[in-house]
């Protein structure tokens, strides 16, 4: 693995050995286990995986946002900015979380106050971070309303989020995750909730908003074709790990893990044949209670063997920045199991 961390030294978050434990039953479950990648500064990283496989868990981690639950615990580091996260205090988080990272969720309307107008929620950020007073932290969520295109952004202001069509609701919540002008934006599936038309424009406005502002953004969807649209790279995760990662062509062109070749399949596309049903990955994805001994793909793998079933694979890299977590590839690097 710490071959896999070389990087330059131009990284805004780095993620070190993480793993995320839940207590259930008396039992510590690990949702995220021992999780390494870094984002670079302006880089939009693409995390991706059927649910289950620990992304939003992953994401939330990031900004600690679990910390109220006393049966969830951290191993690791979540370095941003070459700070430990995991070691710093509630107020030091609450001075990161929506000023220097922020998150947009999958449910906007979930995330929004009902009880409060637009233009209340996005002012209280602007006050509470830039310290700004009531008039100018006003024109500046009118500017923000603006940025991400939504027409009549003063009238805007005066509503409540239920007045909001559900692609209106995003770009508020976009909004607000930007007012801070952040250099991290976590996308927890934001465009799950939204039809077609208006999740093209909201990937469209997170391509813009990345190119305007320089900030980086971690991606997190279980949707390989809006991977292919907007990332520079992806890392694929199942089951808590990541499984492969690479830059976005490269994996397009040549995926290597078995997860990540059933993903890519299973992709709907012009010129399927009538009638021709669309590859799919046989089964489930197994509860964090019942994690295979081996590789955490090998119940659903065709092309399973002993050693996937007993023995956990390393991570190896097969080519300049293209890891993956396979025992077929690690036999070819020449890394072996057992003691």
């Amino acid at each position: 693995m710490e071959e896999q961390m070389k990087q330059s030294e131009e990284t805004i978050l780095e993620v070190k050995d993480l793993s995320v434990f839940f207590s259930v039953h008396k039992k510590w479950l690990a949702a995220v286990d021992s999780v390494s990648f870094s984002v670079a500064p302006g880089e939009i990283t693409g995390i991706v995986g059927e649910s289950g496989s620990g992304k939003s868990v992953m994401s939330q981690s990031i900004l600690r946002l679990r910390d109220h639950d006393t049966v969830v615990k951290y191993n690791g580091e979540i370095l941003f900015e070459r700070e430990d996260l995991l070691k710093k205090s509630l107020s030091g988080m609450q001075k990161i979380r929506g000023n220097q990272i922020s998150i947009i969720f999958q449910d906007p309307l979930n995330s929004l106050s009902p009880v409060h107008t637009i233009g209340e929620q996005l002012s209280e950020i602007l006050m509470l971070h830039k310290k700004m007073g009531k008039q100018q932290a006003g024109k500046r969520a009118v500017q923000m309303l603006e940025l991400t295109g939504i027409p009549g952004a003063e009238a805007c202001m005066k509503k409540y989020p239920f007045e909001l069509s559900g692609g209106m609701q995003q770009r508020v919540m976009i909004a607000m995750a930007l007012a801070c002008e952040p250099k991290l934006l976590i996308a927890d599936e934001p465009t799950t909730a939204l039809d077609v038309t208006i999740q093209e424009q909201i990937l469209y406005l997170i391509q813009e908003l990345n190119e305007k502002l320089g900030m980086s953004v971690l991606f997190i969807t279980h949707d390989m074709g809006v991977v292919s649209q907007i990332c520079h790279s992806v890392k694929v995760m199942y089951l808590g790990q990541i499984v492969e990662e690479a830059k976005t062509d490269r994996l397009f062109a040549e995926p290597l893990h078995p997860y990540t070749k059933g993903l890519l399949a299973s992709i709907p596309h012009l010129g399927v044949e009538k009638g021709k049903k669309l590859p799919t990955i046989p089964g489930t994805v197994p509860p964090l209670s019942k994690v295979p001994e081996g590789c955490h793909f090998c119940t659903r793998c065709s092309e399973a063997t002993k050693q996937c079933r007993s023995e956990q694979p390393p991570s190896v890299e097969v080519q300049p920045g293209h890891f993956v977590k396979c025992w077929k590839y690690a036999e070819k690097q020449g890394q072996k199991g057992g003691a």
